[in-house]
């Protein structure tokens, strides 16, 4: 068997990552992640840890890594 050449390697890298980029994005795994956010601003804003306004603002930056 043949030794790959650069040209073939680097193409199947870019293969391999274009397919792992679409596994990555699709609409199940954003539905999980976006409601695994959403539990997580919720559950800030029950902290009481810092002033109401700071973990308000927390939980608005959480919400906003949401695609």
């Amino acid at each position: 068997m043949k030794e790959l050449s650069f040209f073939e390697k680097a193409m199947g890298w870019r293969k391999r990552q274009m397919v792992e980029s679409q596994l990555d994005r699709n609409e199940v795994t954003e539905k999980i992640r976006n409601d695994t956010l959403e539990e997580v601003a919720k559950e800030i804003e029950k902290m009481h840890a810092f002033e109401k306004d700071t973990m308000a603002s927390f939980a608005a930056y959480v919400r906003n890594m949401k695609t």
